[in-house]
């Protein structure tokens, strides 16, 4: 006789496998696979699921390292330093170390060990920092990961007082401390000097975008246009990082930005593809599908593959559905 919990414990392995087949399938659609693997990203996070499946979740999503899309690959490092479990640094260390992965993995690869925070991964991460011929990319990301993970095992991180932030994301550089917050215009003087550690840079980033959440804020518009700025900055990573934050605060003051980011065609396609994305979490504002429609047939393929999952993003914002990230069921079971 099967007891509840035996079963409730059948429930959650099929329901890995079956999002595990989804992910790992190239035949799924990739907005399908996407949901499938923030799915998976809510169960391997969630306090409540049993060690086993949070670890099935986790190798899970690294089996889809298979795939050939560098899109889907840099959002699975992603969702790995999300999930707060070091189980994900052999897979994360894995994609760093290997010199024909695309760049843009290998850099969200670097991001999400210095997210995880493990002291043992600052050998790895300075190793591809002082790498002779390494890209540009992946040394300012190394270089910051590093930081990250010094600052996390610091007696500083202890001294400091950190403002509740609205975003659960664990991000490449904590915001400024409360007791030295600064104004908009202080912070984005710190954001747009390029002679200060680009930790320090990030720090002034993500205090900026705190200061725009709620969108109603009177800082919100300052910053979210202080933020702009960086957009023009030398360095393809920050510009990709003021993307990302945009696409977490959804503030219709940044559409022109970010669609000047998406239409420069000469611009990084790691820059574009976030700024396609960021639209995406905007998609219930006037004009922005429509902006979005005019890439899908863009020369670059993660252009192409963003647009598709922004304009599945944009559909869900019109939908009002409670969660984009999960998929119905998992959501009901959670």
């Amino acid at each position: 006789m099967t007891t509840g919990t035996e079963g409730a414990a059948a429930t959650a392995d099929s329901t890995v496998a079956a999002l595990r087949k989804s992910l790992c399938s190239e035949d799924t659609p990739l907005p399908v696979r996407f949901r499938a693997l923030f799915s998976l990203k809510h169960l391997a996070k969630q306090e409540s699921t049993p060690p086993s499946q949070q670890l099935a979740a986790i190798e899970a999503i690294a089996a889809a390292f298979s795939s050939p899309s560098a899109l889907l690959k840099h959002e699975l490092a992603y969702c790995l330093g999300q999930t707060g479990n070091s189980a994900a640094v052999p897979h994360l260390t894995s994609v760093l170390e290997d010199l024909n992965e695309d760049p843009m993995c290998r850099h969200e690869a670097a991001e999400a060990l210095g997210a995880l925070g493990d002291a043992g991964s600052m050998s790895v991460l300075q190793r591809f920092r002082d790498r002779a011929g390494e890209v540009v990319v992946v040394k300012e990301t190394c270089e910051i990961a590093m930081d990250r993970i010094e600052w996390e095992n610091s007696e500083q991180r202890k001294l400091e007082k950190l403002q509740q932030s609205d975003f659960a994301s664990v991000d490449p550089a904590p915001p400024m401390p409360e007791d030295a917050r600064q104004t908009v215009e202080e912070l984005e003087k710190t954001l747009m000097d390029t002679t200060r550690p680009l930790f320090l840079r990030y720090r002034a980033m993500f205090a900026l975008r705190d200061l725009a959440s709620p969108p109603d804020l009177p800082t919100a518009v300052p910053a979210v246009l202080a933020l702009a700025k960086g957009l023009a900055d030398s360095s393809a990573l920050f510009r990709h990082e003021i993307a990302f934050v945009f696409g977490q605060l959804a503030h219709p003051a940044s559409i022109p930005a970010l669609t000047a980011a998406l239409s420069n065609t000469e611009e990084a396609s790691m820059v574009r593809h976030e700024a396609a994305e960021a639209l995406g979490s905007l998609g219930d504002e006037e004009g922005v599908e429509e902006t979005l429609k005019l890439f899908l047939h863009d020369k670059e393929k993660v252009v192409r593959e963003s647009v598709i999952v922004a304009l599945d993003m944009a559909e869900y914002e019109k939908s009002h559905e409670a969660e984009y990230a999960l998929i119905p069921e998992v959501a009901g079971n959670a």
